[in-house]
């Protein structure tokens, strides 16, 4: 079953951020507008999946903290920032199992933990948006620079360089354009959470492109294409 972006928004209100159902994941970051295919298999997360699927369709992902191991059974600590996805497709396996996609549609700030009165987590969370830019005037400048370093990247790129250079254009707000690109191209769980927990687009412009351009240098060498 699949549904709409337009879903999506309107299932994101204040009675959805005030019992959130968490999806906790040790290396999972979900940025906005981006797309996370999940295979849900633990009994609690199939729990929560049917009722998700039943109620808005909105989960949270949210990153485990290191460490957990010793207590994953139980409600090991998460970073405060999680990204808030809706179940755009799913599919319910014979076993009891789903697969799941989830888009991504926008970052929250988890403010509390829920008793545990369910056999997943909940949390009461409020939207973070971005904030005024310390750098409004740099926006234009290094949405361009990112474009351009797509553009540079794609030449290391076998057949996919048509499609980055289609993705780094397909979004004219900077903003999104720099989540989508973090989403596609920052593999490191750390930088990941890093970029989610920006909300200056200026500085999340800046830091996106310039591990694009570390990706570029490390490419570089073995394929032989210039710089």
């Amino acid at each position: 079953m699949r549904a709409s972006l337009k879903d999506a928004m309107e299932a994101i209100d204040a009675t959805a951020l005030a019992a959130l159902p968490i999806f906790p994941l040790p290396e999972a970051v979900l940025f906005p507008g981006a797309l996370l295919p999940l295979h849900v298999f633990e009994p609690r997360y199939r729990t929560m999946t049917s009722d998700v699927l039943a109620g808005r369709r909105v989960m949270a992902i949210a990153r485990l903290r290191p460490g957990f191991e010793a207590d994953y059974e139980g409600r090991p600590p998460v970073f405060a920032t999680c990204g808030v996805g809706y179940v755009v497709g799913s599919e319910a396996l014979p076993d009891g199992r789903y697969h799941i996609l989830l888009r991504g549609v926008g970052r929250a700030l988890i403010e509390a933990e829920l008793p545990a009165t369910k056999a997943y987590r909940e949390v009461r969370a409020r939207v973070l948006v971005d904030s005024r830019s310390q750098h409004p005037e740099l926006l234009a400048e290094r949405h361009q620079q990112l474009v351009a370093v797509c553009d540079r990247l794609s030449l290391l790129m076998d057949d996919r360089g048509a499609e980055l250079r289609e993705l780094a254009r397909a979004l004219p707000s900077p903003s999104a354009c720099a989540d989508v690109l973090s989403a596609a191209l920052v593999r490191e769980p750390d930088d990941r959470q890093a970029l989610l927990e920006m909300t200056d687009p200026a500085d999340r412009l800046a830091t996106v492109t310039g591990h694009i351009a570390e990706l570029i240098v490390r490419m570089a060498p073995a394929s032989g294409a210039p710089n």
